[in-house]
């Protein structure tokens, strides 16, 4: 086989097909258009399904390209040798042209010849659809398959589990599909027969090649229907091609991750194989800062946050924090990793250069975020499984917790729960959860006296902020500005208060300055009970104080910000990063609005 650089192994399929008659497409976003029922392009064909159904493509009815793609259903299996949450894969596409008859000798060209991959015969093995009430046995293939030189016990049927490409969400194209395989192990595969290919030792059979035959539609029932028009889908994932080809025993080993590696040792002082949990560690964050760039650097670029798209980025870095840690990677180590992707990446894939600035900030600030409550959280998840025996479960209210206060997702913390034997009632957690939203929905306003949407730190520190800006805008702009009311999330702030216009760019200026100054100089955040009377004589301010007791909270920030006020604080203005306006809005005559971020 040949020894081929990733780069080279692109351009030769693409070579290839065009040679066929195709037209090379560019790469889809991430984000797909066409199906609502997924969150990422998992398959090349996610961005065809319209075409795939009967919709003229402008390029016309034979396509190849080179696809990115994101699964994370194996989400807790990367760090192994093949599994990854973002792939490439190469695929070729009739949309009513061809089908079996030129698909299979072509793809046994492209494996076998010495001018393309060059595998001997003897190493191939091919699965083909075994036949059932939907379908019947696909013996066109095997005889095609035959045809061109596969040897006949190298030939397998396999059923619907194995053999049929359902569509990529609940419903769209599917039908039979013939499986490449890389024979490993010939001991094994020679005393299996024909019959018997799921019974074959790990690591005997490699998956490299997939060819689908699009000819049924799985409708809303469930049932399927004639395509009007059939098709021809294929898909090869580039990483396990690379590995095969090149001789390594994992993904991770080829020229992809190269530079990568070396990064994190530079970073770590480690050195990648020194022991299996540093190899595993390696991985995943190999894998996970790869995945994270090209989420941020898309043409559709998402940013983290706590839904859909974005949840799931954020429990990527997130994940790959927590490996890293077992690594001894410094905060901003993730941005570093991922300069390595874009220049790896930036003539394939020019989004990731032109996106750079704001891929590096993004992983920046989701790490400094996840850093800064990590080593609380992981402390409190200790406590949590010391109390319990291997086979335990940790009920949801205590993994909602985890996940309110610590910003642990349910996921990692089954992760966790696992490496000690532990079990996580998840339906508990949702529960918990679902009930947490009921109460923000019912009365977000007396949830917490400021405005919180949640006590984690990220949340108590723009609380914080609130009271800066507060100050600031006093100082700025108005010694008669008030407060007219907040909303803080983890993410941002949202301050309301009476004033006629909105800031200009000069004071905006002033504003950012000022606060900033402050945080610079690391204030302590000083809280005192006082009464309400006691309080006002100091100079302290607050909204609301008909709901105040007899005593209430106040903070002090030096003598810049001295507020009457219920919810948390950061210990110190130095824990609060660098202060940004990012809007201002019209609430009403006379009530303007502020949103901010810490970065």
């Amino acid at each position: 086989m040949k020894k081929i650089t990733s780069e080279i192994l692109r351009e030769t399929y693409l070579k290839f097909f065009e040679s066929k008659g195709h037209k090379i497409i560019p790469s889809a976003s991430l984000i797909p258009e066409n199906d609502p029922t997924v969150l990422f392009t998992t398959a090349g064909m996610h961005p065809l399904v319209p075409y795939l159904l009967g919709e003229k493509h402008p390029a016309g009815n034979r396509l190849c390209d080179v696809q990115k793609c994101v699964r994370t259903g194996d989400i807790d299996e990367v760090g192994d040798s093949s599994h990854l949450t973002f792939f490439e894969m190469m695929g070729n596409w009739s949309l009513g042209d061809y089908f079996k008859e030129q698909m299979i000798p072509w793809s046994y060209e492209f494996l076998t010849s010495e001018k393309y991959l060059g595998i001997p015969v003897k190493d191939i093995a091919v699965t083909c659809f075994a036949g059932d009430k939907d379908c019947p046995k696909d013996e066109e293939s095997a005889a095609l398959w035959e045809k061109c030189g596969i040897l006949p016990e190298n030939i397998y049927f396999l059923s619907k589990s194995g053999n049929w490409w359902g569509p990529a969400g609940t419903t769209g194209p599917c039908g039979p599909d013939t499986e490449m395989h890389i024979i490993r192990n010939h001991t094994e595969a020679d005393r299996l027969g024909a019959y018997d290919f799921d019974g074959a030792a790990s690591g005997t059979f490699l998956e490299i090649w997939n060819d689908v035959f699009m000819q049924y539609n799985k409708n809303a029932e469930g049932g399927y229907e004639p395509l009007k028009q059939k098709n021809v889908d294929t898909g090869m994932g580039l990483e396990r091609t690379l590995c095969i080809l090149n001789g390594k025993a994992n993904v991770y080993e080829t020229d992809l991750f190269e530079n990568a590696i070396i990064r994190i040792e530079e970073l770590s002082g480690l050195k990648y194989g020194q022991s299996e949990d540093i190899t595993k560690a390696f991985r995943v964050v190999l894998d996970h800062v790869r995945t994270a760039a090209f989420m941020l650097g898309d043409v559709k670029g998402i940013v983290p946050s706590n839904t859909d798209q974005g949840y799931i980025l954020r429990r990527i870095i997130r994940r790959a924090v927590r490996f890293g840690r077992n690594l001894g990677l410094e905060q901003g180590s993730l941005s570093k990793i991922a300069a390595t992707f874009v220049d790896k990446y930036k003539e394939v894939y020019p989004e990731l250069l032109h996106n750079a600035q704001k891929i590096y900030e993004e992983l920046d600030k989701e790490e400094g975020k996840f850093l800064r409550t990590l080593q609380q959280g992981l402390k409190e998840f200790e406590k949590v499984a010391a109390a319990l025996n291997a086979g335990d479960t940790i009920d949801g209210v205590t993994a909602f917790h985890l996940y309110d206060t610590y910003g642990f997702p349910v996921e990692i913390t089954g992760e966790m729960a696992r490496e000690k034997g532990l079990n996580v009632d998840v339906k508990g957690y949702e529960k918990a959860y679902s009930e947490h939203q009921e109460k923000s929905r019912a009365g977000s306003e007396q949830k917490f006296a400021c405005g919180l949407a949640d006590h984690k730190r990220e949340t108590t520190n723009l609380h914080t902020a609130t009271h800066l800006l507060h100050a600031a805008l006093k100082a700025v702009c108005s010694p008669d500005i008030a407060q007219k009311g907040s909303n803080i999330t983890e993410e941002r702030l949202r301050f309301d208060f009476n004033f006629a216009r909105k800031l200009t760019p000069e004071e905006v200026a002033e504003v950012e300055n000022l606060i900033n100054s402050k945080i610079k100089e690391n204030i302590p955040v000083v809280m005192k009970e006082l009464s309400l009377e006691e309080a006002k004589a100091q100079g302290f301010t607050g909204l609301f104080e008909s709901k105040y007791g007899e005593k209430v909270k106040t903070y002090s920030i030096g003598e810049f910000s001295k507020e009457i006020c219920g919810g948390p604080h950061a210990e110190s203005t130095g824990e609060l990063g660098t202060f940004k306006i990012v809007k201002q809005e019209n609430v009403s005559a006379g009530v303007k609005r502020i949103k901010a971020v810490l970065q």
